[in-house]
């Protein structure tokens, strides 16, 4: 999907939302970027749950 975008400059008209400033655009950049945060993100809670449920620890 990324190799198909013209650029990462690419934006996009964001939905009518509370949170979002009205006429926002999001790059395809910021978009990426903000999918790669909230993976690492939630990927460090469940590993979290997992070393309670378990007791292995992988860092440390």
């Amino acid at each position: 999907m990324v190799e198909t975008l013209p650029d990462l400059d690419a934006s996009q008209p964001l939905p009518s939302a509370p949170w979002f400033e009205p006429g926002a655009r999001w790059t395809a950049r910021q978009v990426l970027l903000h999918v790669l945060a909230e993976t690492a993100q939630h990927v460090g809670h469940a590993d979290i749950i997992r070393e309670s449920l378990d007791g292995a620890k992988t860092m440390g």
